[in-house]
């Protein structure tokens, strides 16, 4: 079996300094008329990859039958590629069939992905005998035969008429999608079944869903979040099965809450509460640096101990983690405070944070001008002096 050969779409300027997001579309569809409006609101935060399925949009179609499982190998090569050898970290999200591919890339590419999302997406889709027959009809009929059916099942109601380019846009690239590359991909998703392997996935998965989807329900994305070993899942009110068209601003948020670590969705149980301390405990390290919590719980003692764990928990897991504010809007805010208080060994920690969580250091000195006015002249010349050295020792620690 050959390879398909699929078309790398760079939504962003090739930007080391990043970490990098890959996108998958669903069959029928397009990657840059589905993901085009939620890719710009994630732009800002990431390099974004993308990617077309055989015989659709940009692709080539295919001319031997392909597996998810080769698409899950291409998208982990493309993110190798671009990555080349250094620390950066790598996420993906993929709608339908393309979350059907996260599935594969959480259970077999979990040291190239951090993290994955499935969106609009189940671990098993119909039956197989209903997607052979699909095979066939589309080989015969062409994909414009499957547009009406589409338009039906895609779109939350009245989002059609509410959004008529955007809908337009993707039924468009259904019609022209090739028919035999859409006949390949509905075969792969019959051979799809993740039903008896969910549990062994170890890397982190969050499962989008919306609301009012009839092809993956709610209760197919709640049977995914529990049976992974690190699940979340979050429900986009009403969407059906196009997430990022139908709603851009929800799934861009969403995703970039859960590829920061951030907890999406409220605890309601003794295992999310474990849930809360170990998504405060990814985004400690990743506001303060592995070097500085390794000291910190090597320094634990059982007089400490419960308040080390109290401050991951609620500080980290539970405000920290929270989507209403990027880590750069909580950096400013939190230095403010700590000249307010005059924590400066805190501050000194702090502005190293705001460093990794992306201020720059014009943006900290803004800051800490502000403070001079709002906290008092002498409390900002204190942490002038105190970010200053601080910075000097980012700078090393960094390079």
């Amino acid at each position: 079996m050959t390879e398909p050969k699929i078309a790398g779409i760079q939504f962003t300027d090739h930007n080391p300094a990043k970490p990098l997001l890959v996108l998958g579309p669903g069959i029928g569809t397009a990657v840059e008329p589905l993901w085009g409006k939620a890719a710009q609101l994630l732009a800002n935060d990431y390099e974004i990859l993308g990617y077309d399925l055989p015989g659709h949009g940009r692709s080539e179609a295919s001319t031997e039958q392909w597996e998810l499982d080769d698409l899950a190998n291409i998208a982990a090569r493309l993110a190798s590629e671009a990555i080349d050898g250094t620390d950066r970290k790598a996420y993906f999200a993929g709608v339908s069939l393309s979350g059907a591919v996260a599935q594969r890339i959480a259970a077999n590419h979990g040291d190239v992905f951090e993290r994955v999302a499935m969106v609009c997406s189940s671990p098993k889709f119909g039956t197989p005998e209903a997607w052979q027959e699909r095979a066939e009809y589309v080989s015969t009929a062409g994909t414009p035969a499957m547009v009406e059916r589409s338009a039906k099942t895609w779109f939350a109601g009245g989002f059609i008429d509410a959004h008529p380019t955007e809908a337009t846009a993707l039924l468009h690239s259904l019609q022209n999608a090739d028919r035999h590359s859409y006949a390949h991909a509905s075969i792969a998703l019959s051979h799809f079944d993740m039903t008896d392997q969910l549990a062994e996935i170890q890397t982190p998965l969050l499962a989008l869903v919306g609301e009012v989807d009839p092809v993956s329900p709610p209760e197919h994305a709640e049977n995914v979040a529990a049976t992974v070993q690190h699940g979340q899942m979050a429900v986009l009110e009403n969407v059906a099965h196009q997430a990022p068209t139908e709603d851009p601003e929800g799934t861009a948020q969403i995703l970039h809450a859960f590829f920061s670590g951030q907890l999406v969705q409220q605890p309601s149980d003794e295992q999310t509460t474990t849930e809360v301390y170990d998504a405060g405990m990814a985004v400690r390290r990743q506001v303060l640096s592995d070097g500085h919590v390794d000291r910190a719980n090597a320094n634990t003692d059982d007089f400490t101990r419960d308040f080390q764990e109290m401050i991951t928990r609620y500080a980290w897991g539970t405000i920290w983690t929270r989507p209403g504010l990027d880590r750069r809007m909580r950096s400013a805010v939190t230095l403010t405070a700590m000249v307010a208080g005059k924590y400066w060994e805190e501050l000194a920690m702090h502005v190293k944070a705001a460093r990794r969580n992306g201020l720059s250091v014009d943006e900290i000195k803004e800051i800490l001008l502000q403070t001079a006015i709002y906290c008092s002249v002498p409390a900002a010349n204190v942490a002038f002096s105190v970010a200053k050295q601080a910075l000097a020792e980012y700078d090393t620690e960094e390079a």
